[in-house]
């Protein structure tokens, strides 16, 4: 990959870590962010590129979608390499530039054939796409009544020994894994992926709000796709979102489409668990970019009907949300500022994966991941380590 060896970006609004500057530059040199201040750069070396923002034009993080099943007609459970590598050549025209590629439950061969996929397309990432950081392995250790859309004839007891042959065949790539803690064997799971930097994430759970305390005890601190999938809020029993909405260092996924949890429950959660406990994900499978129509989901047939996704009893079946989408309707939903449903895209989801040394937000020393808004939230232009990739 030819990368510019120096780049500013100026005039733009930037929204960094700490504060969005009105009117300021970032400037870039082979790839990473190496200053990001307000007004002009004062000296600019004649070879450098200039990116002039224009009027309403917003510069932020690329987004970091960490629960991904496919894009534009492929799917990571094909296995594969053309599938993830367009998938990842998809992604940037919604504002994401890294991603988890994320496995569904299915036959423990056609697991090991998709993580030994995108092991492979990962050692071979030339930069034209949004960048691998890890896998999420979602499934098969959860609990059957709360399977949803994944294959219930495959589902499995945690297992440790198990999850460490996935982990071989991934090249040690898995960073999170979506399992029910509360099954036999969960426990042991969790406790034994805590102590090897793994993410252990409640999600397809029948959890009690106490087994989800317990399980947050031994090392869980993430739950899959919140509201969808695990055990409701009842008074007396406050379940497995009553858990997860009691414990601030358990950190909720959100597909916020209007169509896996109402706008009003996307507010109430926003209130509960603040900007910094929600990752905004977008769950979506191969229909997205696609429209409507008959498509395929971890071998069972998926319909999809004004972009939502339904198995043949009428389960939903992940989503067709592009990233950009959830962003701007976290904003819709709840008021909140661009500033903090940007941050749930991009920083929180690389602090939860352990890869915020280098991306997630504008910052010096942090790969030059950005993203060109316009005034309405479109994508205008998205660069990787600071290689455009994407222009509207």
């Amino acid at each position: 990959m030819i990368m510019p060896e120096s780049l500013i970006f100026k005039n733009g609004e930037v929204i960094t870590e700490e504060k969005t500057i009105a009117c300021g530059y970032v400037h870039v040199q082979a790839g990473q962010i190496v200053a990001v201040g307000e007004g002009e750069l004062e000296k600019v070396d004649p070879h450098t590129t200039v990116v002039e923002l224009e009027k309403g034009d917003k510069l932020v993080p690329g987004f970091i979608d960490i629960h991904i099943h496919g894009s534009v007609g492929y799917d990571v459970m094909d296995g594969k390499d053309d599938s993830v590598k367009k998938i990842s050549k998809s992604l940037p025209s919604e504002g994401t530039t890294s991603f988890l590629p994320t496995t569904i439950t299915q036959s423990v061969e056609n697991k090991y054939k998709a993580l030994q996929t995108v092991a492979r397309v990962h050692e071979a990432q030339v930069g034209d796409g949004a960048e691998i950081v890890g896998i999420h392995l979602e499934g098969p250790f959860i609990a059957e009544k709360r399977a949803g859309a994944q294959p219930k004839e495959h589902i499995q007891a945690p297992n440790l020994e198990q999850f460490e042959r996935f982990q071989d065949e991934a090249k040690q790539l898995i960073r999170l894994v979506t399992m029910a803690p509360e099954e036999p064997g969960g426990e042991e799971l969790v406790t034994a992926l805590n102590q090897t930097g793994v993410i252990a994430s409640i999600g397809h759970s029948d959890a009690t709000s106490a087994e989800v305390q317990k399980a947050n005890a031994a090392g869980a601190t993430h739950a899959t796709h919140l509201f969808n999938g695990m055990r409701g809020m009842h008074h007396r029993e406050v379940g497995t979102v009553g858990g997860v909405f009691l414990n601030q260092n358990i950190i909720a996924e959100l597909i916020v489409d209007g169509v896996h949890i109402s706008p009003e429950m996307v507010e109430i959660t926003y209130h509960q668990k603040g900007e910094d406990g929600i990752v905004l994900i977008t769950d979506s499978i191969r229909a997205k970019g696609l429209g409507d129509g008959d498509y395929e989901l971890g071998g069972q047939p998926v319909k999809v009907e004004n972009q939502r996704a339904y198995l043949a009893d009428g389960t939903l079946a992940g989503s067709t949300l592009h990233m950009i989408d959830g962003v701007k309707n976290m904003i819709q939903f709840t008021s909140c500022s661009l500033k903090e449903a940007v941050k749930m895209a991009s920083l929180n989801p690389a602090k939860q994966i352990g890869v915020a040394n280098r991306k997630g937000s504008i910052t010096a020393g942090k790969d030059a991941d950005l993203v060109i808004l316009n005034e309405s939230l479109e994508i205008k232009a998205t660069y990787i380590n600071g290689h455009l990739v994407y222009r509207r």
